[in-house]
């Protein structure tokens, strides 16, 4: 007998999941109230111009063609048909003190640049440094990361057990500042290698050291870029699943999810019809999730990320060329550490000295992203959350984006402070999209919520009901919810299969 699964959600994680479903026999609906698939990784024409509105670093993407080849596209296929790119530099980091290093996206090259501005000992340090991320990596990845756990049996396992007396011998539940510190001594270079506990939702200087896995992902993998944006990724998966045989549904928003007599999940309700399904799984937040199931009683708090204002507008392509600046470009500001506590603190606050993130998609395609010779360009400045600081950003946005383009504009960006805006996003947006605590990274890696126990993929009580996406296992960020479908399919897969033998 042939299962029906419903899939709540068109972003990577459902679209992935819906994939690996598919590929198991299962017939499947996604369901998708936005108009186009990708979730929050989209790109957007504003006035005539394209921008990426949303995600924009892509590490790992052999894991989308993974997705694509269980639907029978075949491997060359699959990366034609995402015309990937290489985002060369990976980063141009840019520092208070005038200094500037561009990452090579070949980690082979990087010892080589990092001896240009910071001398050999720091280039040596380096070299062992990205070894020592890739054991991390190797020692963290299968056991931790792409895997569904069943119960204390499974974290008291043989390979749990192995696994972790390796990361105890690399020094990775040490502070991430700290392990990284045994390599290199400058805390310029240190950020290049530690500012990524931000995806987190976590400062470098409390974040354990198994968070330099995403040090390894980005900086020693690479970064990528599909032509035509970000928001390609989505339509190819999209694509392929209607080949497939799936069903995606646009403009389909979920009003509620169907329970039977014994708690299970029966269907759905979308645009007061009655759909059935033999399990769901939904990307959304928990809290999300536990409105449309009626589910009453006190939910565990849980720890948001910092959130962001994102402006996107234009200037002029010529203007733009004279920044040392890459497809991705952080701006540090002197201050590290107090950042971090101003943007996580309880209350939170604006940063005193900013770092920042452009983004310039112009330079690995600018094809796209330059029409009639004016460059889209994005910056990002990290804010606190709704949950920490109840900011009035439908008043504050515009003079805080004023404000902080100004600063990039003093600190060499000339011509950033006349930028055309065309859009801004902060956390409002966010809220307003129905994220919570206004941001748009989801639950904060908190020691409480990450790994086994962040969230668990399975509704308590509801083994049909299984969720995916950055607010369950593994996390945050591409890699993360692409590996959160395939894990959530598993668990559907496994419990149909079981249902049937019953």
């Amino acid at each position: 007998m042939t299962s029906h699964v419903i899939v709540i959600g068109a972003g990577l994680s459902g679209l992935t999941a819906a994939a690996h479903l598919r590929a198991a026999g299962h017939e499947v609906t996604v369901l998708e109230a936005e108009s186009g698939p990708g979730g929050l990784v989209r790109t957007e024409t504003i006035d005539g111009h394209r921008f990426d509105t949303g995600a924009t670093v892509l590490t790992m993407p052999e894991l989308i063609v993974d997705a694509l080849e269980v639907l029978g596209v075949p491997r060359d296929e699959a990366r034609s048909r995402l015309a990937l790119k290489n985002v060369d530099p990976g980063y141009v980091m840019n520092y208070a003190d005038g200094s500037s290093l561009s990452i090579p996206r070949d980690p082979h090259a990087i010892p080589a640049a990092v001896e240009q501005v910071f001398g050999p000992v720091a280039a040596a340090g380096t070299r062992e440094l990205l070894t020592w991320l890739r054991q991390v990596y190797d020692a963290e990845y299968e056991v931790f990361i792409d895997r569904n756990y069943d119960g204390l049996g499974d974290l008291a396992g043989a390979p749990t057990r192995r696994a972790a007396r390796r990361l105890v011998g690399l020094g990775a539940l040490r502070g991430l500042t700290g392990a990284v510190g045994r390599f290199i001594t400058d805390p310029r270079l240190q950020r290049a290698f530690t500012f990524q506990a931000l995806y987190a939702g976590v400062p470098p200087h409390r974040a354990r050291a198994i968070y330099a896995i995403i040090a390894d992902m980005d900086i020693g993998r690479g970064l990528s870029a599909p032509a035509g944006g970000m928001g390609r990724i989505g339509e190819v998966l999209a694509a392929a699943l209607t080949d497939a045989g799936v069903a995606v549904e646009y403009g389909a928003r979920v009003d509620r999810i169907l329970r039977r007599v014994d708690g299970t999940v029966s269907g759905v309700i979308v645009d007061s019809h009655r759909l059935a399904a033999d399990a769901v799984v939904a990307t959304l937040e928990r809290d999300t999730v536990a409105d449309l199931l009626g589910a009453s009683g006190r939910r565990p708090r849980l720890r948001y990320s910092p959130s962001a204002v994102v402006v996107h507008g234009l200037v002029p392509a010529e203007v733009a060329a004279g920044w040392r600046a890459g497809h991705h470009t952080l701006d540090f500001g002197a201050a590290w550490t107090q950042t971090f506590a101003e943007l996580t603190g309880t209350p939170g606050r604006l940063m005193s000295d900013g770092s920042f993130l452009l983004t310039r998609p112009a330079v690995t395609d600018p094809d796209t992203f330059v029409v009639d010779g004016h460059e889209s360009v994005s910056v990002l400045a990290p804010t606190p959350n709704l949950q920490s600081a109840q900011l009035d950003w439908e008043v504050l946005a515009e003079p805080y984006v004023a404000e902080f383009l100004a600063e990039l504009d003093g600190r060499g960006h000339h011509g950033l402070a006349s930028m055309r805006v065309l859009r801004i996003d902060h956390p409002g947006t966010w809220l307003r999209a129905g994220l919570p605590a206004g941001t748009p990274f989801s639950a904060a890696h908190t020691v409480s919520q990450t790994g086994p126990l962040r969230t668990p993929n399975v509704w308590p009580g509801v083994p049909n009901l299984v969720l995916g996406g950055s607010v369950t296992v593994p996390g945050v960020g591409i890699p993360p919810v692409l590996v959160s479908g395939g894990l959530a399919a598993a668990r559907v897969d496994d419990h149909l299969r079981h249902r049937r033998k019953g």
